[in-house]
């Protein structure tokens, strides 16, 4: 018996490190390979919400979009480690009395968790996030992390990605995007299937018009400036950035 036990054990020790350096290796191919269909992806598949997708690189997309996302998802991205700690507090405070699990998650732990994980409000799928949020953060760097997350946030039922959402939406590329249509995609984020950019719904309808006042608040700030995707970078409105 305890050379069973034994051989068990060598087994799962094996298994182990072979997922172990396996999810590592992953994690630095996808420093400059695009992510394969992600479990969020697949779920829409099954549903038969369908999948409409088109990765493309960070220099063919409007900087409007980045600045967008950044104004309405996580405005201090280019400066955390991965974490917003006091937005986290402030959640686990919420928590305390909750059996759902309120967020507080930055572009990084949503690109951690679209990419390598599944859908969820599980402490165990928490914990999983913080693991792969602290490896990209380490290994890809803001503007791969921002190019990552632009390439397959949910951004409609069964579309995922700013290309393919630009494209549904407005019939033009990513790289055309205006500020206001930048941030009505942005305004839908909080839930894409429920909250559509067309037919226009009440909630993005209410929203958009304030991430563009934060557009407009952060876009001269050099921070910002050196995450956001684009060959040109934004033009800072009147009277800012004086």
């Amino acid at each position: 018996m305890s050379k069973f036990l034994s051989k068990c054990w060598k087994l799962i020790k094996r298994i182990f490190w072979i997922l172990f350096i396996g999810q590592f290796v992953y994690i630095i191919m996808l420093r400059w390979v695009d992510p394969p269909v992600t479990l969020t992806q697949l779920g829409s598949l099954l549903r038969g919400d369908g999948l409409k997708r088109d990765y493309i690189d960070l220099e063919k997309i409007s900087p409007y979009a980045g600045l967008a996302v950044i104004a309405s998802e996580d405005q201090l991205f280019p400066g955390h480690n991965g974490f917003d700690w006091k937005s986290i507090q402030k959640a686990m405070e919420k928590n305390q009395n909750r059996k759902r699990i309120a967020g507080a998650s930055t572009i990084s732990q949503q690109v951690a968790k679209n990419v390598f994980l599944w859908q969820g409000r599980t402490w165990f799928r928490k914990g999983l996030e913080t693991y792969f949020t602290f490896m990209i953060e380490l290994v890809w760097g803001k503007k791969r992390i921002l190019e990552v997350y632009l390439n397959v946030a949910e951004t409609g039922k069964g579309i995922f990605g700013i290309e393919a959402a630009s494209q549904h939406y407005f019939n033009k590329p990513a790289s055309k995007l205006t500020k206001t249509q930048a941030a009505m995609i942005a305004a839908s984020l909080p839930n894409p299937a429920r909250y559509t950019v067309k037919p226009l719904s009440k909630y993005v309808n209410a929203r958009y018009p304030w991430v563009l006042e934060q557009m407009n608040n952060l876009e001269a700030a050099p921070d910002i400036q050196q995450v956001l995707p684009g060959p040109e970078k934004v033009a800072p409105a009147p009277g800012k950035g004086k």
